[in-house]
């Protein structure tokens, strides 16, 4: 009997006592009975080459191999043809375990599989086998590519083909698309079949747009049947230049695909825009299934909905022969189809709204007051997404990190500012529960205030006061020293009240939207204890009472709260995705309403708060009221004016509509504006109107 009959014959025997399946790989490997020689079992050599390939330790790998193996691959050669198998199979991680063992004499032969697992075409398992040389005590490998794959060869190379699907697109709520797949034409080589390259070069560089050293780098240590991409052009240009390109050897064309974004430049904070993969962050997306060269999801919903937008890639993975010819198939798995983000705002509305902003730093959101669906936001200054699509430069990345306005800010989510008498309601609510106020309660304003000692004095906004007025009549014309009594009594009660309060109002932490934001800050004891090393003073609670102190909010935050107030005390989640689907007939995901809490306030107190914000547009001692004769319908909301550090403070309105039943809340900040009856309350207003087709009256302007 032969060799191979006799190893046949042995590993049969071995697979039928264990069940004809395969066993993992043991701790350490079961002796062999001892051969006429005396050697170690060959199968620990195997074992240990095995366990070495799984770590990934290449050098110990190779300090195993046989003598003759040694002389024919050098250590590099070796760990450059294992790396380049796993980037191109995009192998995550491999498996292997013994089979059987055969050791008649000086030589042995082991039989293994492994079980790879890959980013790209998932798991699938190799048989393989082998084979083993005793040189004096010691076992070496015998080495081959065959030993990767079995069909591996000097001749043969592994090719992975992958399958990628189109990237979903982006739409509004009636399906009108706000980022959409464009084709265009990728332009590459494959190095080992130019034959002219300074010609190829010329040719290139001029419908490439780079220069001709540029375009070399790129594929200076390309293997030579490797497909290097170079670039990307229209689907016109490469029309014009077809017959060119296509003359040219080594030159190869390939269909690409861009994003392309709305040329009014609608929500590019929400849509986001797609980007290429970070150096630093390559390896993580790899392990997901990318090459590293895509455009991938950087901001907005691009990022938040990369798992849907890209779907899942997949790909065939095969053993071709030099000449192309296909060798053996390892593993093939079709790719999922990609699905598309369907928004919940609708395009023309959300342009009014850009419009309505104008060129004004500053925000304006607009959420369904009864479900979170944010209708629209606005951020001023904003950016052109079409930028991106095509790659962005250096010097335009650079000039947009660089820009002093922060145009690529979301500032309804991202940007902080203290709210100023906005947050006037959330003191009164806490006034109310805690410190057991009412609507009636009596106040005192003489438009001076020294309730901290005459040398803290503080001054109301009506300098010369507002006299005797009850608690509710307060927030309706946002008398001050009204709350920085309030603010003090609470203080008294216990230092964390207010903070608790305003966190129990949705300050101070992330809404959970699907785009980037800031939580903001609300100062309290400990925060300012661990941030200052200073205790808090009753003066830290009198001035958040009034929305400043070092209290952030974004305005997002002030429409969450604002809505909740409204629709009778839940706080809702802001989103911005009412589908996920392939198909918008069937889709993946749908809205629903999310409520993150209940404010922690009664009915009966909560309808005197929202009859204070109703009488402050409707009633004539209302701080706004005067912004809102001749509209429409009922608005309930507050101004505010926070002093932002500059001359001129940030001007704040928001609220909701109609006041008894509101279906839309709406914030509006405008950055060192002024008074915010002056400079955001009308905003506020024309945001409504276009709401609910209103035809826009003749707004006063407004008095002192």
């Amino acid at each position: 009997m032969n060799r191979v009959s006799i190893f046949t014959f042995v590993l049969a025997i071995v697979v039928l006592a264990l069940g004809c399946g395969p066993v993992p790989l043991p701790s350490s490997p079961t002796p062999l009975p001892s051969p006429t020689l005396d050697l170690p079992p060959a199968d620990e050599t195997a074992f240990a080459f095995l366990q070495a390939w799984e770590r990934g330790d290449y050098s110990t790998m190779y300090d195993l191999l046989a003598p003759d193996s040694q002389e024919t691959v050098s250590e590099e050669q070796f760990i450059d043809t294992y790396a380049q198998v796993v980037e191109e199979a995009t192998i995550l991680h491999v498996s292997p375990r013994i089979l059987a063992a055969y050791q008649p004499d000086t030589h042995a032969e082991v039989a293994f599989a492994v079980t790879f697992q890959t980013a790209l075409v998932g798991d699938f398992d190799i048989e393989n086998r082998m084979v083993l040389t005793a040189e004096g005590r010691r076992w070496g490998v015998n080495w081959s590519p065959a030993l990767i794959f079995p069909q591996l060869s000097d001749e043969t190379v592994v090719r992975l083909t992958p399958r990628i699907p189109s990237r979903g697109n982006i739409y509004d709520r009636n399906g009108l698309g706000l980022a959409v797949e464009g084709e265009l034409v990728e332009v590459g080589v494959v190095p080992g079949k130019i034959q002219d390259e300074v010609t190829l070069l010329s040719h290139l560089s001029a419908v490439l747009g780079k220069t001709a050293a540029d375009l070399q780098s790129r594929y200076a240590d390309a293997q030579p049947d490797w497909y290097v991409a170079l670039g990307r052009i229209s689907a016109e240009t490469a029309q014009a230049n077809y017959d060119l390109l296509t003359s040219i050897p080594g030159v190869e064309l390939r269909t690409a695909w861009t994003r392309s974004y709305r040329p009014e430049v609608i929500a590019p904070h929400i849509v986001g825009v797609v980007g290429p993969i970070p150096r630093e962050e390559i390896e993580q997306w790899r392990a997901q299934g990318y090459s590293g060269d895509e455009m991938v999801g950087r901001m907005g919903l691009e990022r938040w909905g990369e798992p849907y937008l890209a779907g899942e890639r997949g790909g065939r993975l095969e053993i071709l022969s030099v000449e192309g010819r296909q060798v053996a198939v390892l593993a093939d798995k079709p790719a999922r189809k990609s699905s598309s983000l369907y928004t919940t705002f609708d395009r023309e509305f959300q342009l009014k709204v850009q419009n309505i902003l104008g060129q004004r730093p500053g925000a304006i959101v607009v959420l369904e007051a009864k479900t979170g669906r944010v209708l629209a936001m606005a951020t001023y200054p904003r950016f052109d997404p079409g930028l991106f699509a095509g790659g962005i430069s250096d010097w335009q990345w650079q000039s947009l990190q660089s820009d002093p306005t922060r145009p690529l800010v979301n500032r309804a989510t991202q940007g902080i500012y203290p709210p100023g008498s906005v947050f006037k309601v959330v003191t009164m609510a806490a006034g109310m529960e805690v410190g057991k106020l009412t609507a009636t309660s009596p106040f005192i304003c003489r438009g001076t205030w020294t309730g901290l000692g005459a040398e803290w004095r503080k001054t109301c906004w009506l300098r010369s006061g507002h006299g005797n007025i009850p608690l509710s009549k307060a927030l309706t014309v946002s008398c001050d020293i009204t709350f920085y009594q309030v603010g003090l009594m609470l203080n008294g009660l216990g230092q964390e009240v207010l903070p608790d309060y305003a966190r129990y109002f949705g300050f101070g932490a992330l809404t959970g939207i699907e785009v980037e934001e800031n939580p903001g800050l609300v100062p309290d004891p400990t925060w300012k204890i661990t941030t200052k090393g200073e205790g808090w003073a009753p003066g830290d609670s009198v001035n958040l009472a009034i929305g400043q102190s070092e209290l952030l909010v974004t305005p997002l935050q002030v429409a969450v709260m604002m809505a909740a107030v409204g629709n009778g005390g839940t706080l809702y989640r802001p989103q911005v995705v009412e589908l996920i689907a392939s198909e918008p007939s069937s889709p993946e995901w749908k809205f629903e309403p999310v409520a993150l809490a209940q404010l922690p306030v009664s009915a009966d107190n909560l309808a005197v708060i929202r009859d204070s914000l109703h009488q402050v547009t409707s009633a004539p001692y209302g701080t706004a009221y005067q912004a809102f004769q001749g509209f429409g319908l009922s608005a309930a909301g507050k101004t505010g004016t926070a002093e932002s550090g500059q001359q001129k403070p940030h001007a704040w309105f928001a609220g909701y509509v109609p006041a008894d039943d509101p279906e839309i809340a709406i914030a509006v900040v405008v950055e060192h504006a002024g008074e915010g009856s002056v400079f955001a309350a009308p905003l506020f207003r024309q945001v409504a109107e276009a709401y609910f087709n209103l035809e826009p009256a003749p707004t006063p302007t407004p008095g002192p």
